[in-house]
């Protein structure tokens, strides 16, 4: 509410659900309130908390300005436009924020308990990219469907965000009654989707707040997203309440998002850190990982498993994986100029699989600084090709006509099929390395390595085994018949001028605490060689 000039003022209206429905309770405010909501976008009446018989009975002639204009069973458009969201009809975070004020106001009152509960969709935005924003929209339209139908009348649904809802539970609801409802939900929303062409599915992750148990009304909503980031950090399809230690980790999550922003923007603070591959016969580095690394300016080095979910939950993903694929590009170009012939693979996540311009953004880097294509590798792990293999097969058939290869990443972690990997036009398969730090001593492990690696020689790929760290393990790949190898046996990742010297032989000292066993026998590997060198370019990039 609202005083003005002693007098109080309701600003809550009545609960949104789905499109605007039924009259807006108005009350005319004195002209100096109007013109403070003029300012913020909402032009006529207010939607109020006494009835509208009250409202008439009180209200003069010359209060109503315009009054012949309006119609009091018709809210304005812009007002409309403010309290409700476009797209699905639910209520907007204003209106949500407006009915929280009034139901907070009502519950202190009565000594009774409100319950909030903040929804975020998991795995929306890959859908979104992979089917089309229409078809998105439509997928949200469903899912607002769905919420109201376990809605009662004194509940308020809004959409807060691209997939991110608000239910608000009057009535006194304890913990369990909102936990029960938060299982609701995940149910009905789990149910399947039918876009066209398809159907998919989703799940939700769950925060909640019990108001007044877990603070003020002010920080409610903040604390229902902590709680929600909570959920989602364990792994999603789940609720959670909100704990005091939330809160902290919650604006740690928008600061970081924010600076990711900026760094992204500015190109400053991010890296690419090379980790060489081996050739397993001749010890020659046949290329190199490129390993995203992001340099704080206050935090110094933030975990790659911190800011990658950061930036797929905040839509940054996409730009991020952009600088990554351009960055490479730009550093193979350097190298090419000083005579090194080296192959580079990216990994891709699930959100960029999803992305519908992927391959234009790749093509346009290999263009931009000139890099044949057949340098570029893309990884993408088991798990994201199976999420959609159709949608995945149809995405690598493209990337292998631009001409770029293609990796299966983290093999034996999923569940492929042999009928589908044989239908990929991939040309390398990587050994995870759960399986190869057990190969020396384990028969089952090495029994599944010598299985895979036969398999897909079988199938005409490579195989890279990453994780390498000792010597018997390198031994027993080479005899099973490994092709390449990658760890911290032969290097960890290194800045690329860094990467340069070590290939190039000048400073091997430089990064001899990146490995186990830095002394290499020829009788096992070979010396290791550098990759091969061309003569340098006569006019090497700016």
């Amino acid at each position: 509410m609202i005083v003005v000039a002693g007098e109080v003022i309701w600003l809550a209206g009545a609960a949104l659900l789905g499109a605007v429905a039924g009259a807006l309770l108005h009350r005319f405010l004195p002209q100096a309130v109007r013109h403070l909501l003029r300012l913020t976008g909402l032009r006529g009446p207010v939607p109020g908390e006494p009835s509208a018989d009250t409202l008439a009975a009180d209200a003069r002639p010359d209060e109503l300005p315009n009054a012949d204009a309006l119609d009091p069973d018709e809210p304005t458009p812009s007002l409309r436009s403010a309290m409700s969201d476009p797209l699905t009809g639910l209520a907007s975070r204003l209106m949500l924020e407006d009915q929280l004020a009034s139901a907070a106001l009502r519950a202190e009152a009565r000594q009774r308990r409100l319950a909030l509960l903040y929804l975020d969709l998991d795995g929306f935005k890959a859908i979104n990219d992979s089917c089309g924003y229409r078809a998105g929209d439509g997928l949200l339209r469903e899912v607002a469907i769905r919420l109201l139908t376990l809605a009662r009348s004194t509940d308020t649904i809004a959409r807060v965000g691209a997939d991110e809802f608000l239910m608000l539970m009057d009535g006194d609801p304890d913990s369990a009654a909102a936990t029960l409802v938060a299982d609701r939900v995940r149910q009905a929303l789990q149910r399947p989707y039918q876009l066209p062409g398809r159907e998919v599915r989703l799940s939700c992750s769950i925060g909640i707040v019990i108001y007044p148990d877990h603070g003020s009304r002010a920080r409610l909503i903040a604390r229902a997203d902590a709680a929600m980031l909570a959920a989602k950090r364990a792994g999603g399809n789940m609720h959670c309440f909100f704990d005091p230690d939330m809160e902290h980790d919650a604006q740690d999550v928008i600061d970081l998002q924010r600076d990711l922003r900026r760094a992204i923007e500015t190109r400053t603070g991010l890296e690419l850190h090379y980790q060489p591959k081996i050739d397993g016969r001749t010890g020659q580095v046949t290329g190199a990982e490129a390993l995203l690394r992001w340099h704080h300016p206050d935090r110094g080095m933030v975990s790659p498993g911190v800011f990658v979910p950061i930036a797929e939950r905040f839509g940054l993903i996409g730009s991020l994986g952009q600088w990554v694929t351009d960055e490479a590009c730009r550093q193979m170009r350097i190298w090419q100029a000083a005579g090194l012939d080296m192959h580079v693979a990216i990994n891709l996540s699930v959100h960029q699989l999803r992305q519908s311009d992927l391959v234009e953004r790749v093509q346009d880097s290999l263009r931009r600084h000139a890099v044949p294509a057949e340098r570029l590798t893309f990884e993408i792990t088991e798990s994201a090709a199976m999420e959609d293999p159709q949608a995945s097969l149809r995405l690598f058939e493209r990337l292998a006509q631009v001409g770029v290869s293609l990796a299966i990443d983290d093999f034996g972690t999923g569940y492929s099929s042999l009928a589908y990997l044989s239908k990929l036009p991939a040309s390398q398969l990587k050994i995870d390395r759960c399986f190869v730090q057990d190969v020396d001593r384990d028969d089952d492990a090495r029994a599944i390595v010598c299985a895979v690696i036969k398999l897909s020689h079988a199938l005409g790929l490579t195989v890279v085994a990453e994780g390498v760290e000792t010597q018997p393990q390198l031994d027993i790949l080479r005899r099973l018949g490994c092709d390449e190898l990658q760890g911290f046996l032969f290097a960890r990742p290194m800045p690329a001028r860094h990467l340069q010297t070590w290939l190039q032989g000048q400073d091997t000292s430089a990064h001899r605490d990146g490995f186990s066993d830095s002394d290499f026998q020829a009788d096992d590997i070979g010396a290791l060689s550098p990759v091969r060198k061309r003569p340098p370019a006569a006019d090497p990039p700016a």
